[in-house]
């Protein structure tokens, strides 16, 4: 006769309870186990046996679990007596698959903030790109912490105004910015949408729930710093090719997973233009746009080929050096990520403050530089193409223009009429 128990294996003080099966087979014994998508705390837990319950919300939650383990056993257990002869004992998936078939049965989409998380990247896995599933991943965890921190377990439902600010002060007492914690809300209500898409009652106030994010510096090269940098003589081939890489950066607009790319094979001339053909990384989109003669310069000082490759992170990290070098120094408003913790239990967030430009500067610098430089120099319309903004008022936003900017700049024109 099979048996089945649960377990609490954790050291935290949230988890999902482990089920382990027992039975016979062939006059062998045989133990299974698997996580189930039960989540409790480890003080109901604690209680799990306890004769008497004097804390009142604690005695409720262990009633709800043990009916929710009942209802989970009961559902086992009549699976593995319906089929004895089909199960062998080497099908270790055979009791995952049951459990999912309990808490979603036939492919029902989870209620649960994080299950339907877990849904959500599993049923979209082919569909994400690599940076989304970090970001949504990052998320999560977020989530399975406030859920430890509340002692609870938020349901996709429960995601409405009270939701969102408890949301917001716990990343804010974990030292998050307000802009990173508004990007993680922002997943989070894609999440949600996406439950609602497929049937799952979600909150009236899920439309509206925004949370506001703060202006944050914009940091370029300057088109006299871009000079200055082109000037300046480096010993060793990485940096030499890691200027050669921000030059190209800063002409051409694109992103560093683009840039690091091109090849002179991208390359055609058509009426003694020279243009290069490619396929963005983050949008699949097949840009064609022209070579800057800076571009062109530096392509046939490297004998008509690109600059030597380089790795994102080695770029990001030969940049500030060449910055330095070239005494980009300039005292600059900018967030730097910083150590609010110890060498020991090191807790890394971004800081708003004035600090030497050089060591702000990150290989996303070459697509800002090159929108803000040739602002007002080349029409808006084609800048956008350049870039990949969706609209104008994007691009503005990224550039850093706000509508006194615009005024003023409008002012000017009408002063030249």
């Amino acid at each position: 006769m099979a048996t089945i128990n649960f377990y609490y294996r954790s050291k935290k003080e949230q988890s999902y309870l482990t089920a382990k099966l027992r039975f016979s087979f062939n006059k062998k014994p045989f133990v299974i186990t698997a996580k189930t998508k039960t989540n409790t705390s480890l003080e109901v837990w604690q209680k799990i046996d306890a004769k008497r319950i004097d804390d009142g919300e604690i005695k409720d939650q262990v009633i709800d679990l043990k009916k929710d383990l009942s209802k989970l056993e009961k559902f086992v257990l009549n699976n593995f007596e319906a089929e004895p002869n089909k199960y062998k004992p080497t099908q270790k998936q055979w009791l995952k698959s049951t459990l999912d078939t309990f808490y979603n049965p036939e492919n029902q989409a989870p209620t649960g903030l994080v299950d339907y998380l877990n849904f959500y990247l599993e049923n979209r896995n082919t569909e994400i790109k690599k940076h989304l599933k970090f970001k949504f991943k990052a998320l999560k965890s977020k989530l399975e912490a406030l859920e430890a921190q509340k002692k609870t377990q938020y349901e996709i439902k429960d995601v409405n105004e009270s939701f969102k600010n408890t949301f917001v002060e716990f990343l804010k007492e974990k030292s998050y910015s307000q802009n990173y914690t508004r990007k993680q809300f922002g997943f989070l209500k894609q999440l949600c949408n996406h439950a609602k898409y497929n049937g799952l009652e979600v909150s009236p106030q899920l439309d509206k729930l925004n949370v506001k994010g703060e202006k944050t510096p914009k940091i370029y090269l300057t088109l006299a710093e871009l000079e200055q940098i082109e000037q300046t003589n480096f010993k060793s081939d990485e940096l030499k090719a890691t200027r050669d890489w921000l030059l190209i950066s800063c002409y051409c607009g694109q992103r560093v997973s683009d840039f690091l790319r091109f090849t002179p094979e991208m390359i055609r001339t058509e009426n003694g233009k020279h243009l290069i053909e490619f396929t963005q990384k983050k949008t699949s989109k097949t840009m064609t746009i022209p070579l800057h003669k800076k571009i062109l310069d530096i392509i046939e000082a490297n004998g008509g080929k690109f600059p030597k490759k380089l790795i994102d992170q080695k770029y990001n990290k030969y940049l500030k050096d060449v910055c330095e070098l070239a005494e980009v120094n300039e005292p600059t408003k900018g967030r730097k990520l910083i150590n609010l913790g110890t060498k020991k239990e090191p807790l890394y967030r971004y800081k708003t403050d004035y600090y030497p430009k050089h060591e702000l500067i990150s290989s996303h610098v070459g697509r800002r530089s090159f929108a803000t430089n040739f602002y007002g120099k080349i029409p808006t319309t084609f800048l956008i193409y350049i870039t990949g903004h969706s609209t104008e008022a994007m691009f503005l936003n990224y550039i850093g223009k706000s509508n006194k900017d615009l005024a003023l700049e409008v002012s000017d024109y009408f002063n030249t009429l």
